[in-house]
């Protein structure tokens, strides 16, 4: 039956925030005040209301309840704005509902959206009988649920949005256009509402806009120190400036627009400029910021460093220039204890002093080589009864060395004894031999200087590049390798290498050749330990053992390195010329006799069809393991090889023209500052010079030196 209701006339409207709100919805009146109704939520605010008394509240719900009791329907008791209950409300609130035939009672907060769907669900069990129990849940049991499922929707809604917005101009009406049909966007809104989606989403791209800010930042600040190092590298100039002033300073310069750009509107991050990806020169307001003034500190420090590290690495110079200590070839191991101060490590790593040092002592060394050249020369009565093959023995070295013993300029290179030594068998071979290759002052000797002004006069551009490669072939090279075991092979390459000049030359029959050593001790089939490599083309080998395993390494070696140039077009490493030599032992600890070790070397010598040598005899090369008779042996024996080979290029000269018209004789210093050029260019430069018909000198102007 219909229960009248004492509402007629009025409008039935739903009041969300508060009263005053009626034009908001659907002007709809009640019917004459008669409704069918099926059922009650009979409403209590537990809250702490202003000029509210809750036993008042509490008295005027018990006589309403009296008043719906007589119709007969089902009633729920439903405490509202539980969010802000307070304990005892709640609790006189459940035992009114006990009171009153048991009544069922459902805590709800409308502003949280808790429980709110379970009141009207219990009410509704109670009018359909049909329908299940309704479980009710606590206010604060069902808060926490409903919590754990805002996070949930939330967390699906966050990554729903960073999946589809990438960038932070991306507006909402466009994004949420596109989440719509997503599950996780609908639950959202259904448990948040449409204006938290949207905060979310504004979060979002604020934190998109504030990642590309910083990105920006850290770009303009990288770039921001080599800007200081291009337009501001001079200390003098900004040294006592102020901010203000090295700002000014920075405009004035003429590159300042290439790494700088100057905005209207600042700061830089809150304008467009921040979304102009294609201009990456730097915002001029940048200057202003905290890091960029730590970042011209850094610059100033730099500039302040490297001008106190140059000061160090001068004032170390001055100390290796004026030090009575520093001598050629003195290590830096003896120098360091004299030069070194604290001030110098505090400022340079070692290994910038003992770069500093090595340049210093290459000069001090040229210097003091040229002065014993000097002084060579002033005692060339010394080298007078030398024999034509310039070979001193063992005692005219002696007594060379003792008559130049007193001289500053021979004690200059006292720790440098080998190479003063190959000074000296430099200087006896230019007495003997004087040509362009045993010049002192090679490649500054006279002669050769005169050719290439020749050269490069009258030759064609064509022909220029042949002429100097025949020029550079005066000198021969020859390339040996060095096979051996357990240092034998590098021992004896450093024993040749004594012996050679100090640009690896060595003196053949009165000639030099350019002595190239490769010492092998490993397996020749890997490719560090291969005879013949790109740059290197072995003429022969010295084959060296001192033992019965170290004999054994030397065969197996040899017959690796020819089967793996078996079937090559290039297989001349089968007929390379090879010499085994039995190396003197110092004490025999395996027990092996030297007959037996000669006799088995011949015998590999026999298979091998190779040169075999007597072991050094004793006392023969100041203490080596192979005497110098022995090398110069082996090396004849490879220039013997190449000539046969035609291995050996044809040295060519500029030859004596003969029909001249003027012939110039020209005595001048190897060495000497004054050039040959002031000489013949101005009769080379001539308008009635012109070049001989034949040769390659000149033709009615010819040069005949």
């Amino acid at each position: 039956a219909a229960t009248k209701l004492a509402s007629a006339e009025k409008l039935m409207y739903f009041c969300t925030d508060q009263l005053g709100l009626e034009q908001d919805f659907e002007q709809k009146q009640m019917p004459d005040g008669k409704l069918l109704v099926d059922g009650f939520l009979l409403c209590i605010d537990v809250s702490r209301g202003m000029n509210r008394n809750f036993d008042d509240q509490l008295k005027f719900v018990s006589n309403l309840y009296n008043q719906l009791a007589k119709t007969k329907k089902p009633i729920v008791v439903v405490l509202t704005k539980c969010d802000e209950g307070v304990e005892r409300y709640i609790r006189d609130a459940h035992t009114f509902a006990l009171s009153k035939k048991n009544l069922q009672v459902v805590e709800t907060s409308a502003r949280s959206n808790v429980n709110v769907d379970l009141a009207f669900g219990t009410l509704v069990q109670l009018v359909d009988k049909s329908r299940g129990k309704t479980k009710i849940i606590p206010y604060f049991e069902a808060l926490k649920q409903q919590s754990q499922q805002i996070a949930a929707a939330k967390d699906k809604y966050e990554w729903l949005v960073s999946r589809i917005v990438k960038s932070h101009n991306e507006t909402w009406s466009n994004v949420s256009r596109k989440m719509q049909p997503s599950p996780e966007y609908q639950d959202y809104v259904y448990l948040e509402g449409t204006q938290k989606a949207k905060k979310l989403f504004l979060q979002h791209v604020l934190r998109l806009k504030q990642e590309h800010i910083e990105r920006r930042r850290k770009m303009y600040l990288a770039t921001l120190p080599q800007a200081f190092d291009a337009l501001i590298p001079d200390l003098d100039e900004i040294d006592h400036l102020s901010r203000g002033k090295v700002e000014k300073l920075l405009e004035a310069k003429p590159d300042f627009l290439k790494w700088f750009v100057v905005l209207e509107e600042t700061p830089w991050d809150a304008t467009s400029h921040v979304d102009n990806v294609e201009n990456e020169r730097i915002p001029f307001d940048l200057m202003e910021t905290q890091p960029a003034e730590q970042l011209y500190e850094a610059h100033l420090e730099k500039l302040r460093n490297e001008r106190k590290r140059a000061e160090m690495r001068r004032a170390f110079r001055e100390n290796l220039e004026t030090s009575p200590f520093i001598t050629p070839g003195k290590p830096w191991e003896e120098a360091r204890s004299f030069i070194m101060n604290e001030d110098f490590y505090m400022w340079l790593e070692e290994s910038v002093y003992m770069d500093i040092y090595g340049k210093h002592q290459k000069q001090i060394i040229d210097k003091a080589k040229e002065e014993f050249q000097e002084l060579l020369l002033e005692y060339s009565e010394l080298f007078y009864e030398l024999e034509l093959d310039a070979k001193p023995s063992k005692e005219k070295m002696g007594v060379i060395q003792d008559v130049l013993g007193e001289e500053q300029r021979f004690k200059a290179l006292q720790k440098l004894q080998a190479e003063r030594d190959a000074l000296i068998l430099k200087h006896i071979h230019f007495v003997y031999h004087p040509t362009k290759e045993t010049c002192p002052s090679c490649p500054g000797c006279v002669d050769s200087k005169i050719e290439q002004l020749l050269s490069s006069r009258f030759i064609r551009p064509s022909e220029r590049n042949q002429k100097n490669l025949l020029l550079d072939s005066n000198i021969d090279r020859i390339n040996l390798v060095i096979l051996g075991k357990d240092g034998l092979a590098r021992e004896l390459a450093n024993e040749i290498r004594a012996l050679c000049t100090n640009d690896d030359k060595y003196v053949i029959e009165g000639k030099m050749y350019e002595l190239s050593l490769r010492p092998i001790e490993g397996n020749v089939r890997l490719p560090v330990n291969a005879f013949q490599t790109p740059t290197f083309q072995p003429h022969g080998c010295l084959c060296l053992y001192n033992s019965k395993e170290s004999l054994s390494y030397v065969v197996e070696s040899i017959e690796k390195s020819r089967e793996s140039t078996l079937g090559r077009r290039e297989n001349h490493l089968v007929h390379l010329p090879l010499t085994l030599i039995l190396v003197n032992k110092r004490g025999d600890t395996s027990g092996e006799t030297l007959h037996s070790l000669i006799q088995q070397g011949q015998q590999i010598a026999s298979k091998l069809q190779c040169v075999f040598l007597d072991p050094a005899s004793a006392g023969i090369g100041y203490g080596r393991n192979i005497n110098e008779k022995q090398i110069s042996q082996v090396l004849k024996g490879l220039l013997d090889s190449k000539r046969n080979l035609n291995l050996v290029s044809s040295t060519s000269s500029i030859k004596d023209l003969a029909d001249v018209d003027l012939r110039i004789v020209m005595c001048l210093m190897c060495g000497d500052p004054f050039n040959a050029d002031d000489v013949l260019l101005p009769i080379l430069q001539s308008q009635s010079y012109r070049p001989s018909p034949c040769g390659g000198g000149g033709g009615g102007g010819s040069v005949l030196l």
